[in-house]
């Protein structure tokens, strides 16, 4: 992907209102021209210039020209804010677009907060100084240019001296203005690390408190926040010197102007007063670009350097396309010699050899830090720089696409994903599903007391805060019923439950029938172990024993032990 291919969306069946926008700009500029021109005929004839138009010719003219200025005015009311809406709609719709098509591998690499700032903060900037800029632009080019071409046909010797007068202030500005890119960039850094730093504490809020960090944190948010603000107020300083040049540039031209202007009509040059007064009024159409026009140059260029970046972070990471399809599990999943590692010469997982069956219950134990987690990610390929072999069926995982590895596996994580809506929409994660499916889902899941008592349009609030552990639970599992999948991965989910919940929990994902499970389980209640066709119990990355639960106990080894001190 190209910034081009993004800056593409802002466009895409948008170019009516686009090109409607666009001529309401070019036409705003012709009429403030033609109001300098009204101006010059109006002095003319007060002053009794020969030749200038009558009174009455001049009062038809500017109700027309009034009526102009309401036409157009109310063809870019209609036009420039759909065209925005639309372009700034399309391109966060492409992008997010593209970072869902990541898989969990490459995701897993990168840092959220990059991509939140850019289409949060970036995205803001981009639609004020890249979109809502270009109507300026437009209407700003066409200003200077038939300014320029206006005070020609007046007196090409006033428009020397004007020239002569607007040399230092033009270097000046565009120099100025070549800084503007710079500080863009610099702010959406800041932002960056700000939104990060923001993330980080509140999704720890919990440990800030149990560790009473709160002044410590605050100071950290403190630095941060001081830091997109310092950077703000130096974009801020650029954008007053450009304003303080205009401002140098335009009383200096003006008075210059007056003066060279005064000369000219006494020396019988062909000056008349109405010519000087067009001069002065043209002058803020030469004057307003040249303060303007190196920023918004510079604001552009800044904007594409943050779509830049976007692309970059888009392109990071991508895996190369793969072709290998599998619609169902049939046999099963094997493991072969599996051993990974976070960090080299550090083993995680350790020549690891298991033969896991279709249809059939596994539960994966073992203390804290032995690679249960790792394991399971393995098997939804979050990782793929693993040694041996990973084989739904006959096909290697690195091999297969991950399209169709999402299409037969679905995963209970401990931390459940919920977002701010109806317990349907979190159930079905927001797609059509027939009613029937989504009813026999929720009592499967143990959720139809729940659902007879809220119903299903029930709002689950932030991140789900108005639901419980179990309840939160309960719909990951809904979700994972209605994909009818071959696999389904359980990573201690009811690690965070109550007893009774964590039981009731962990039964109702056994209840599910025709899916091989694997679940990691940290509560060993003899009880639900027996439901397992076979436990596998892992110790520093190695698996060291399998079997049903009567038989590991029978052994003696290390899961009795574990078994033993747990109870």
């Amino acid at each position: 992907m190209t910034g081009k291919m993004l800056r593409k969306q802002f466009y895409k069946g948008n170019k009516i209102a686009f090109g409607v926008a666009v001529f309401s700009a070019l036409f705003v500029g012709m009429i403030n021209l033609m109001a300098s021109w009204l101006i010059q005929q109006f002095v003319d004839t007060i002053s009794g210039v020969e030749g200038a138009l009558a009174l009455d010719v001049l009062s038809v003219l500017t109700a027309g020209l009034v009526l102009l200025v309401i036409v157009f005015g109310m063809l870019e009311y209609v036009s420039k804010p759909r065209f925005m809406k639309k372009a700034i709609q399309q391109y966060k719709e492409f992008a997010f677009e593209t970072l869902l098509k990541k898989n969990i591998n490459t995701f897993n690499k990168e840092a959220a907060a990059s991509y939140i700032s850019a289409l949060s903060n970036d995205v803001t900037s981009i639609e004020t100084n890249y979109l809502g800029k270009q109507f300026g632009l437009i209407t700003s080019i066409v200003m200077f240019s038939g300014a320029f071409a206006m005070m020609l046909l007046y007196s090409p010797l006033l428009t020397l001296i004007v020239v002569l007068l607007l040399i230092l202030p033009v270097i000046a500005s565009a120099l100025v203005g070549n800084k503007m890119e710079t500080a863009e960039l610099n702010v959406s850094k800041k932002n960056e690390t700000l939104t990060d730093t923001i993330k980080e504490i509140i999704g720890g809020f919990s440990v800030v408190k149990s560790f009473k960090a709160e002044k410590e944190v605050l100071q950290f948010f403190l630095n941060s926040n001081e830091a997109v603000e310092a950077a703000k107020c130096k974009k801020e300083k650029i954008g007053i010197i450009i304003g303080i040049i205009s401002a140098t540039a335009g009383l200096m031209a003006q008075l210059g102007v007056f003066i060279a202007g005064a000369y000219l009509a006494l020396a019988g040059e062909g000056v008349t007063p109405g010519i000087v007064m067009a001069f002065v009024n043209l002058m803020n159409f030469v004057l307003q670009p040249i303060a303007t026009l190196p920023e918004i140059f510079a604001s552009r260029k800044a904007s594409k350097a943050l779509m830049d970046k976007l692309c970059d972070y888009l392109n990071q990471n991508v895996s190369r396309e793969k072709k290998g399809v599998l619609q169902k599990l049939e046999k099963g999943i094997t493991v072969e010699n599996l051993s990974f590692s976070y960090q080299e010469d550090e083993e995680v997982l350790k020549g690891i050899e298991l033969q896991l069956e279709a249809g059939k219950s596994y539960a994966l134990v073992g203390a804290s830090g032995c690679g249960k987690s790792t394991f399971l990610n393995m098997l939804l390929s979050a990782y793929d720089n693993y040694t041996g072999y990973i084989r739904y069926d006959d096909c290697e995982l690195r091999d297969m696409s991950q399209e169709a590895l999402y299409d037969m596996v679905s995963a209970i994580m401990q931390n459940v994903v919920i977002f701010n809506a109806s317990l349907r929409d979190n159930i079905t994660m927001f797609r059509d599903i027939p009613g029937e499916d989504v009813e026999q889902a929720i009592d499967a899941a143990g959720l139809r007391a729940f659902v007879d008592e809220h119903g299903d349009d029930y709002s689950c609030g932030e991140n789900g805060n108005h639901l419980s552990g179990g309840e939160r639970q309960r719909i990951s599992i809904a979700r994972s019923l209605l994909r009818k999948v071959s696999v389904l991965l359980v990573d201690e989910a009811t690690a965070a439950l109550d007893k009774q919940t964590a039981y009731q929990v962990t039964n109702a994902i056994l209840d599910i029938e025709n899916v091989m499970k694997v679940v990691i389980t940290h509560s060993l209640e003899e009880s639900l172990l027996k439901r397992f066709d076979e436990v596998i119990v892992l110790k520093a990355g190695e698996v060291v024993e399998k079997g049903s639960f009567c038989d590991l106990m029978e052994r003696k080894g290390y899961f009795y032990s574990l078994y033993t001190v747990a109870q």
